[in-house]
């Protein structure tokens, strides 16, 4: 039986029973749908959807037919016919690989968005969607907290993934925009463990650096720690030195640095949404456990792996109890916890920002630095620079609707 193919392209004021009345018509004629899709900008529709109908005369009245009825809505219809050798090419093409790309911002220019999608252009990748994942934006109230993001959905081959990431990386320099890559697998849509680094990525300090000032040594052990972060000296060797320098420091120090930790913006929005999707989160800190029990029960994280003090007398003696969680350890117990939880590496995400973190961000399925150095972002999978912690949830692909389901 011979058939013709049509892609019926509609725009327009959206109004209730546009698809409803459309789609009647089309019944009415036995037609098959092959393809649909809608987008909604400032309540103008755009609707497509590609047919398949039965050649003569039913394809000639459907499409009087469908003509008749968007003048009726008060809406424009367009038809164009599709060869079938056309639509098998295109068929062919959902086999091809996926990717995701988000772009994060305070806001977003033309020029921003125009650069990354020359870039996929350039490639020869076609994109399939392109969805805004960030709420409407007020050009009159002043945003107390601005952040834009979108995800663009893309399909093709890519032979030179490094490549394409890196042009992505100096766009990210060049016009203060972050811009995330991944390929959507099915490990992607089911991640179920996340992993904070503490110091500077969950808080706005680094502890180490907040008990030296009161221990009266802020300058030496400032020098020590933006060495080790930098990755120019050994972390453990660093951590040793530090922690040396603090002995003395009474215990009672420690209480009043806690219930003044800076907490970083986004943080609790994201931490409250994962739990409310069903994930596991947890601190890997080269930082100390009194501080991660501390936010654990503060911010209600699941798991806490750091460095414990040594105290005796009600005083640090600057020493430690047990081993040196590092940037090793902090990998090893990114496996341990995916391994305990019964999921595969690519279903978790790791969030730093030093050069310790590098083993594991380079290991769990999605690694993010975060306000990182640059030496971190240079060679991590991601970064976010531009907004706060809660940007991690529009890499997950979640749009703010979903986030304020919660309230």
């Amino acid at each position: 039986m011979a058939t013709d193919i049509f892609l019926l392209n509609i725009s327009g004021q959206d109004k209730p029973g546009l698809t409803s009345g459309l789609t009647s018509v089309l019944a009415e004629y036995d037609a098959k749908i092959l393809d649909i899709g809608q987008a909604n900008i400032h309540d103008t529709l755009s609707l497509g959807m590609m047919f398949e109908i039965k050649s003569g005369k039913k394809s000639a009245a459907v499409l009087k037919d469908l003509l008749f009825k968007a003048y009726e809505l008060g809406i424009t219809a367009k038809f164009t016919p599709i060869s079938l050798d056309d639509y098998e090419h295109w068929v062919s093409m959902q086999g091809k690989d996926r990717y995701i790309i988000t772009i994060l911002g305070e806001k977003l220019a033309a020029e921003q968005i125009s650069e990354v999608t020359k870039v996929i252009s350039e490639k020869g990748l076609n994109i399939d969607s392109i969805k805004r994942l960030t709420g409407r934006t007020s050009l009159v109230k002043t945003e107390e907290y601005p952040r834009a993001s979108i995800q663009l959905s893309i399909r093709g081959k890519l032979t030179n993934k490094s490549e394409f990431t890196t042009r992505f990386m100096d766009i990210s320099k060049e016009l203060d925009v972050d811009i995330a890559f991944q390929e959507d697998t099915m490990f992607r849509r089911n991640r179920r463990l996340v992993c904070f680094d503490m110091d500077s990525t969950l808080i706005q300090t680094e502890v180490i650096d907040e008990l030296a000032e009161r221990a009266g040594v802020g300058e030496e052990v400032k020098a020590i720690t933006e060495s080790a972060m930098q990755g120019e000296i050994d972390f453990n060797e660093s951590f040793k030195k530090r922690m040396k320098l603090l002995k003395g420091l009474s215990e009672s120090v420690l209480k009043d640095v806690a219930e003044n930790l800076p907490i970083t913006k986004g943080a609790k929005r994201l931490i409250d949404t994962l739990h409310y999707y069903g994930y596991k989160t947890a601190i890997l800190s080269g930082g100390f456990t009194y501080f991660g029990h501390y936010l654990q029960e503060k911010l209600d994280i699941d798991f806490v792996y750091a460095n414990q003090l040594e105290i005796v007398d009600g005083a640090l003696t600057g020493g430690y109890v047990g081993d040196i969680v590092d940037g090793n350890k902090k990998a090893e117990y990114l496996k341990r916890l995916a391994s305990n939880m019964g999921i595969d590496i690519g279903q978790t995400i790791a969030v730093g920002d030093g050069a310790n973190d590098l083993q594991m961000l380079n290991l769990a399925g999605l690694g993010i630095a975060f306000h990182a150095k640059p030496k971190v972002k240079d060679n991590a999978q991601n970064s976010i620079s531009s907004i706060g912690l809660d940007g991690v949830l529009y890499l997950l692909g979640y749009h703010d609707r979903h986030i304020d389901l919660m309230k």
